[in-house]
């Protein structure tokens, strides 16, 4: 049965991205890389779990600059490990020519059963931001927390997730040592 799964990295005191919507702070921790050796291979058993990928708008933009995926052929692909991709957005944006994506707006439970489609048996990684995970929440389409909680604050930024979740639907059923970071595994019920 496809889950919905967000699995991100935040900061200490519960931000996705500084101000200006960068990720510079998490590549200047130690192992802060999906292919370190203290993520690499509970990485690539997330990602082999995984047949779609979910993104709103602002995760989307700047993907497309880290990786220059308008010009480098190939760079949007890499950067869904060659996964099919949903973007939601109300606004027209750039698409990589060779890119698997499928651009979509409106509530978001209208395309949950597109989305489902697609991943056939795998898992869905709402890779976020924010916004987007709550309102998959909102939807009853979250399954399943992961957040790696790296050792900085920013003091502002994009908050991790800005809905409110009570402990009654949260349950914690995993906790990991990843290097600087604490990964953490949260069952979400309805």
């Amino acid at each position: 049965m496809t889950r919905f799964v967000f699995n991100t990295a935040a900061t200490l005191d519960g931000h996705l991205a500084d101000p200006d919507h960068s990720l510079a702070w998490l590549f200047e921790v130690e192992g802060g890389t999906p292919d370190s050796a203290e993520h690499a291979d509970p990485f690539t058993a997330f990602l082999a779990s995984i047949g779609v990928t979910v993104l709103g708008s602002s995760t989307y933009e700047w993907l497309l600059r880290e990786t220059n995926a308008l010009d480098e052929p190939g760079a949007f692909t890499d950067a869904m490990s060659g996964k099919p991709a949903f973007l939601f957005t109300s606004r027209d944006l750039p698409v990589p020519a060779d890119a698997d994506l499928t651009v979509v707006s409106g509530p978001v439970s209208d395309h949950l059963d597109q989305i489902r489609a697609r991943a056939g048996e795998s898992d869905v990684w709402v890779m976020g931001g924010g916004d987007l995970v709550g309102q998959f929440d909102d939807a009853g389409a979250l399954d399943e927390i992961q957040v790696s909680i790296a050792p900085v604050t920013l003091g502002g930024g994009p908050p991790l997730l800005p809905r409110r979740i009570g402990s009654d639907r949260l349950r914690l059923v995993d906790v990991s040592h990843r290097g600087q970071f604490a990964h953490l595994t949260y069952r979400v019920s309805r």
